[in-house]
């Protein structure tokens, strides 16, 4: 394995956390864990322009896992779970805990039943943009739902 293999592989499953049981779930979860301090502070103009590096460059590491392994969507590649995790408090500078969960909880269930458009997402773009796109997708109906239960006071 190369150099940039062995870099993409590491950006694409987020270290150790890739290889663990439930790896999509680790991986929403060190999303959430980090995004207070990570991704919120930032306006939303640099915090848009972070989920556009993560997306590109995380469908350029995964393109690489897909390769490797040849393999669609491998279970290692976890980079597009922190994209759509983040996405989900892309509209938010603060967050109490429970509103944190909340976008959690909200992710992982749009990312795990796959409603539609989430589910034929997947086939829209080649490669490694595939495996972003359709955690983009849940991203999006999570952060509408999150947004909608704030503004009833949740």
């Amino acid at each position: 394995m190369s150099p940039t293999d062995r870099i993409a592989t590491l950006f694409a499953s987020l270290g150790p956390f890739g290889r663990l049981q439930a790896s999509g779930t680790w991986g929403s979860l060190l999303a959430a864990l980090t995004a207070p301090f990570l991704f919120m502070p930032a306006t939303l103009p640099i915090r848009l322009f972070i989920l556009i590096l993560l997306f590109l460059g995380g469908a350029l590491a995964c393109d690489i896992v897909e390769r490797n392994l040849n393999q669609k969507d491998p279970g290692l590649c976890i980079i597009d779970e922190v994209l759509g995790q983040w996405l989900t408090y892309c509209l938010f500078s603060t967050l109490t805990p429970f509103q944190i969960f909340l976008g959690f909880a909200l992710f992982r269930l749009f990312d795990i039943l796959k409603p539609f458009p989430v589910n034929v997402s997947e086939n829209w773009l080649p490669g490694g943009f595939s495996v972003m796109l359709d955690d983009a997708v849940a991203g999006c109906y999570a952060a509408i739902c999150l947004a909608v239960l704030i503004a009833i006071g949740l």
